[in-house]
């Protein structure tokens, strides 16, 4: 494919994801699709997806990566009119509790599967077991609204003290320290959390455990544990909150801020710079990532208290969990062809415009070996 071809087929990807933002299911049903992204679909250039398999794939999970799968359906749709594709970004820990229960075929989830899930699905998959396959990289950005602050620099003490209302007010000394240019309003902080069980907020919590042990008490985890705060669901819900409320702050990947324009802060990791939540910044902390799964099982170790210049450390990776061996027969063709195309350099060549970091290549090679072994 020409390098023009690929950059017009990226950009209208994007448009076409951030149309359908506000859609909570997305049906791969061919050119007449209704939901607002139907124009991007047939911009997308489909030659090299291999369509396998026919019917209905359901799947459900990660709201982080629902930006990405939206536009991934619309492109797959343009070449597999056959199958109909439902993703459901119904959160990390329900979509995990789905796949368990056999309603789905893969789910997608911003932390690897603990060793008692992997247990449970044994009973799912026939033979084998889940696994995890990372396939979309990014930060969570943490987004702001403060009425005359454009830039915000925050550290992980301080955004602790904040998520855990031991800091309530925005022009609090902690926060004017990291800020002593910046106009601070004497404005009561509003801290949105996730309501539901969250990869993201598991993410969101490792940094605040790792980076501030003394400032966050609470064990990380898909629940929120910290005091007090308001919470809604998904990170639709949450960066909505943000957008419209006076002195709100909360977590969520950067393409729900890009969408929204939302101001998000810069982090003092201790790096000589404070760093920017961006795409780049992010890839060089999944760089430091180490395989800590087994065999073709792909989970990761993340460093989020890297002081690597340049390195955004609150970075998460969402995997596509699906079974090793007994996958069900009617989907697995599909579900091979699916994970296939968005592992391949098409899908991945697609996240950079969409506020997402592409897997490293030599990461998306292992992906695409154990996406081909799915039995």
């Amino acid at each position: 494919m020409k390098q023009l071809q690929r950059k017009n087929r990226v950009r209208a990807l994007a448009v076409g994801a951030l149309a359908v933002t506000g859609a909570l299911t997305l049906s791969a049903c061919g050119s007449d699709d209704t939901s607002g992204g139907g124009g991007a679909a047939s911009a997308a250039k489909t030659g090299n997806i291999k369509c396998e398999g026919k019917g209905k794939l359901l799947a459900s999970g990660s709201s982080a990566q629902k930006n990405a799968m939206d536009a991934w359906v619309q492109a797959y749709s343009g070449a597999c009119k056959d199958t109909s594709i439902n993703y459901q970004p119904t959160g990390s820990g329900a979509g995990i509790t789905t796949f368990l229960q056999g309603q789905t075929a893969f789910a997608g989830s911003d932390s690897a599967l603990k060793p008692e899930e992997v247990e449970k699905s044994k009973k799912v998959c026939q033979g084998g077991q889940a696994i995890n396959l990372p396939m979309v990289g990014g930060p969570i950005a943490v987004g702001y609204n403060v009425p005359g602050v454009d830039s915000l620099v925050l550290d992980a003490p301080t955004l602790a003290k904040i998520f855990d209302s031991e800091i309530t007010k925005w022009n609090d000394e902690a926060i004017k320290r990291l800020n002593p240019d910046a106009k601070l309003p004497d404005l009561k902080i509003q801290a949105f959390h996730r309501s539901d069980d969250s990869g993201t907020t598991d993410n969101f919590t490792k940094y605040l455990k790792g980076a501030a042990p003394d400032a966050w008490k609470h064990e990380p985890g898909k629940t929120w544990e910290g005091k007090g705060g308001q919470a809604a669901s998904g990170s639709a819900g949450v960066s909505s909150q943000v957008k419209q409320t006076s002195g709100a702050i909360s977590y969520f990947e950067l393409s729900y801020a890009t969408a929204s324009k939302i101001n998000t802060v810069k982090l003092n990791t201790g790096a000589k710079d404070p760093v920017e939540a961006t795409v780049d910044n992010a890839s060089k902390a999944i760089a430091e990532a180490k395989q800590v799964g087994k065999g073709s099982d792909l989970a990761l170790k993340l460093n989020y208290t890297t002081k690597a210049e340049g390195a955004y450390p609150i970075t998460l990776v969402t995997y596509e969990i699906a079974c090793d061996k007994g996958n069900k027969a009617e989907t697995l063709p599909a579900t091979k062809s699916f994970l296939t195309y968005i592992a391949g350099k098409d899908g991945q060549n697609a996240l950079k415009e969409l506020g997402y970091a592409p897997l490293p290549a030599e990461i998306a090679d292992k992906v695409r070996s154990a996406v081909a072994s799915l039995a």
